[in-house]
């Protein structure tokens, strides 16, 4: 029965790999980029309303020590405390409109009492690529203009550290509230707040994402027709192995062995040898 040709290794092994990609292109690599999806049109969507909405104070936003989420991130919140200049830290490794920055992230003791972590901005590393001089936060209380930000990840979880080549200064490969609250031991409230144009001890302040809905949708469609694509192949190639004459046929004929470099040098030294002999013979002794 032909279909036994089907349980070949070979053909078992592709059949494997290939099923294998099909499925990971429809329940990991598709619905992972539809989810990106779904996060930029809610980023957008965030951003496109606080374009028209008034400032609200942060206890309106964020009430008793909420942390940021879909639905509070880039909101406009307003501010009032004191900075904590000496627990600031630098964000490093950063980049802003395509080129290297540090953020500035200074601590800010609310008139409630609580800590918040202030993102003041960046600035354009030196000849050296290192943090330049900037202008320090004011002192005193303040009222800032900020939106609301979710902590950053770092993937490898590394602590904010000081050295020599840091000047001394705390520097962290995240912005992150639970970062800077271990290296300064504030209890800072989750997320962070991006200071907008003109506030109190912003620096360059930070610009907003555009607002694009990316490639994610045409990527997970993509996808989709990469698994689709594969599956369809598999089968054309099942149906014509399956037909007289297919390649993994028993009853296909097989081509002769392919012959090493050697033997066909051997060959040819063999050839040209009885060609030099035929002619050696004088014309009239030659055999007919």
């Amino acid at each position: 029965m032909r279909l036994k040709v089907l349980l070949r290794p070979s053909w078992l092994a592709l059949t494997l790999v290939v099923f294998t990609f099909a499925t990971a292109c429809y329940t990991l690599l598709a619905p992972w980029q539809f989810s990106r999806d779904d996060e930029r049109e809610v980023r957008n969507a965030a951003l496109q309303e606080s374009f028209t909405a008034a400032p609200r104070p942060l206890a309106e936003v964020l009430p008793a020590g909420r942390a940021p989420d879909d639905g509070t991130e880039w909101s406009r919140v307003l501010i009032r405390g004191t900075y904590l200049a000496g627990d600031e830290v630098i964000a490093r490794l950063r980049t802003v409109q395509g080129e290297p920055a540090f953020e500035v992230l200074t601590p800010l003791r609310t008139t409630e009492g609580q800590v918040v972590l202030i993102d003041r901005g960046y600035v354009r590393p030196d000849n050296r690529t290192r943090v330049p001089p900037y202008a320090a936060p004011p002192s005193g209380e303040v009222e800032v203009t900020a939106r609301v930000r979710r902590d950053e990840v770092d993937p490898q979880d590394r602590t904010a550290f000081a050295n020599d080549s840091t000047g001394g200064r705390l520097h962290a490969y995240a912005v992150s509230s639970a970062v800077v609250g271990e290296a300064t031991g504030q209890d800072i409230r989750p997320g962070y707040f991006q200071l907008e144009p003109e506030q109190p001890g912003v620096l360059d302040p930070l610009p907003l994402p555009k607002l694009d809905a990316g490639p994610f949708f045409s990527y997970a469609l993509q996808w989709i027709a990469f698994g689709t694509m594969a599956v369809l192949a598999w089968l054309y190639f099942t149906v014509r192995e399956l037909r007289p004459g297919g390649a993994l046929g028993t009853d296909r004929p097989r081509p002769d062995r392919r012959r090493s470099v050697a033997q066909m040098l051997a060959e040819d030294t063999e050839d040209t040898a009885d060609t030099e002999d035929t002619a050696a013979v004088p014309p009239g002794r030659r055999e007919h």
